[in-house]
């Protein structure tokens, strides 16, 4: 058993010094410097890493690392996968995202496609950064990508998620759909005549009902930069209506309360974008999301099964599987 921890351990801080240096850049020095360990250890790491294959393109942390903690969670909220990834930092929540979106895109490149719609959150960063570090899929047959929600927020990040959406068709051979419409309007007026009026918007909306995988959103009741209030998207006093109905959290910007249910208002009128019960007819819906912010909105999304994948980190897996059996 002794043998066996540390061997582990080891697996643990080759995969941690790996990410440092090629990931995030860091020179060795400072990375010695901030593990507590030599500069020639370092250097012996990084050789162990590339000698056994966790430096990739991307650095992938081994297989099967936290297996007992990822099947103690898929028992306990029936889902199909769960991967946990170990944080650089777990209270930095924007390492955190871009940790998770890194991890997730090392998860996914095994993913056989074939003849499959898969359903985007292009606003999502963790997704954003998943396609930054992704690299070509092979793939057969007729592909879509397809925007789950129009624009939200600032122009600028309107461009950042047209080019993740046309990354990400283009490492897996795929036709984008693109919702190039507010995620959140006015009035369900407003709403009407842009879809009305737009045939790209139509055609992707007409994509939901196909999705086969969905890349799910998932966000508390919050405004974070760089969103903005009212900027494609609700505003402080819509959010403090949705919390006021019991809302926790939302997927794709659709209110659920604390079981996951949905919360019904009329601020569903005025989201362009997938509903959850289309969401619902996704085989595959995976959601890469931690940090304490997000925590009662994971652990509602996993309780009404808005997501049967889940990607998160060590703490955020812990939290939910010690919450849930306090709750038995």
């Amino acid at each position: 058993m002794a043998e066996w921890d540390s061997d582990t351990e080891n697996q643990r801080v080759m995969s941690k010094v790996a990410r440092l240096y090629h990931s995030r850049g860091v020179r060795q020095t400072d990375i010695a410097n901030r593990l507590g360990i030599s500069q020639a250890r370092v250097s012996r790491l990084l050789q162990a890493a590339s000698d056994s294959g966790i430096v990739r393109t991307v650095v992938v942390s081994p297989i099967g690392l936290f297996a007992e903690l990822e099947e103690s969670l898929e028992e306990k909220f029936g889902l199909v996968q769960v991967h946990v990834v170990e944080a650089l930092d777990d209270h930095d929540e924007g390492e955190l995202t871009r940790d998770l979106g890194i991890a997730a895109a090392a998860i996914l490149q095994p993913i056989q496609l074939e003849s499959q719609t898969i359903g985007f959150t292009s606003w999502s960063r963790s997704w954003r950064h998943m396609t930054a570090a992704l690299q070509p899929v092979r793939t057969s047959g007729d592909l879509f990508v397809v925007e789950m929600l129009g624009n939200v927020g600032p122009p600028r990040l309107e461009h950042e998620a047209t080019r993740a959406t046309q990354r990400l068709a283009d490492l897996v051979g795929a036709t984008p759909l693109f919702l190039r419409a507010p995620g959140v309007v006015a009035s369900t007026a407003v709403r009407d005549a842009i879809i009305d009026h737009d045939v790209h918007t139509q055609e992707a909306i007409a994509a939901f009902d196909r999705i086969d995988i969905a890349l799910v959103g998932i966000g508390d009741c919050e405004i974070v930069h760089p969103l903005v209030s009212g900027e494609n998207f609700f505003r402080e006093e819509q959010f403090a209506l949705a919390k006021s109905l019991g809302a926790v959290g939302e997927v794709n910007l659709r209110f659920i309360d604390a079981d996951g249910k949905p919360v019904v208002s009329d601020l569903d009128e005025l989201v362009i974008g997938i509903t959850l019960t289309q969401l619902r007819v996704a085989k595959r819906r995976i959601g890469v999301a931690g940090g304490l912010s997000k925590f009662v909105a994971i652990r509602a999304a996993l309780r009404a099964e808005w997501i049967n994948i889940l990607i998160t980190d060590v703490l955020t897996a812990q939290r939910l599987l010690a919450d849930d059996e306090k709750h038995e």
